[in-house]
């Protein structure tokens, strides 16, 4: 009997086997990038406003000489974790007066200092006095990480024009205290500063400009005349923005955008070595049947 057994046959399952561990590393690998940029992506998103918001900022940031602006400054943390109990802000010696405005959660007190040489408001009365300092007492201490506004209404001085104006601010808390005073020089980066101050930059005047009125205690601080002048504020704050957050929120977008497109080909790279190994699975088990009847065929020829 004369027997011719192939030894030479390749298992049904090795090549669909070597595909589905090539396939799998793929994906974990694929997998991994992805969620690497997408997580870089979200970070870089949340980080944006955080950086904005990383110290006391004032809105607008500027504004014409002799207008009427009504600052609004925002915090939005405390003092190395502790609540903030009160905002101090000192007011430049070029602002006579300052309207505070009502705020619920907070008790207001402005500070009158004397003037070195007394001067005449827009409505002829002789000041020898102008505020100092405004505080913003919290009646509920502002815990850290919530974020509060308090504003007040000035009027930029006329002969301020191409100039800034400082309103450096002590923030004090349950424990500590912070004084955001530190001012940038030429050409340095505020962004750079450990505690910034608030500054608004001054312009030229603008061409139609009026003065304060609904004053009836004659200090000055009255509203604006004229909605020219909240249009010029508005304005203003609408052209207020934090560019180094907007690069950020820009930068989070498009690596979370790489992000999906490398998911999306991970995604389809599976897809297509899903169909390599169905097809190797198929063409083994065929190689496989023809073997196993060539050996029956030999045998059978044997035995004849």
């Amino acid at each position: 009997m004369n027997t011719n057994t192939s030894n030479n046959a390749v298992p049904a399952s090795a090549a669909p086997a070597a595909s589905g561990r090539s396939a799998r590393a793929g994906k974990i690998r694929n997998g991994a990038i992805a969620f690497a940029a997408l997580g870089g992506g979200a970070l870089l998103a949340v980080g944006a406003p955080l950086a904005a918001s990383a110290h006391v900022s004032v809105d607008p940031s500027s504004g014409a000489a002799g207008s009427y602006a009504v600052l609004t400054f925002a915090v939005g943390h405390g003092c190395e974790g502790s609540p903030t109990t009160s905002l101090t802000f000192q007011i430049p010696e070029e602002i006579n007066a300052v309207t505070p405005t009502v705020d619920a959660n907070w008790d207001i007190a402005k500070n009158l200092v004397p003037l070195a040489k007394p001067v005449t408001d827009a409505h002829g009365n002789q000041l020898a006095e102008r505020v100092g300092t405004v505080v913003y007492t919290a009646k509920t201490p502002l815990a850290d990480g919530y974020r509060d506004t308090v504003s007040f209404q000035v009027q930029l001085p006329a002969d301020a024009a191409n100039t800034s104006l400082v309103f450096p601010v002590t923030q004090t808390c349950e424990v500590g205290q912070t004084v955001w005073d530190q001012v940038a020089k030429k050409g340095q980066d505020p962004e750079s500063l450990e505690s910034p101050a608030p500054t608004v930059a001054v312009g030229p005047a603008a061409a139609a400009s009026g003065h304060g009125h609904g004053d009836d205690d004659g200090d000055g601080d009255g509203d604006s005349a004229t909605p020219a002048a909240h249009d010029d504020a508005a304005t203003s704050t609408g052209a207020s923005v934090d560019v180094l957050g907007r690069v950020l929120g820009i930068a989070g977008l498009a690596l979370g955008a790489v992000g999906i497109v490398v998911a999306v080909s991970a995604r389809r790279g599976r897809g297509a070595a899903a169909g390599a190994g169905a097809g190797a699975s198929g063409g083994t088990s065929g190689t496989s049947t023809t073997s196993g009847t060539t050996d029956s065929d030999n045998t059978n020829k044997g035995g004849e």
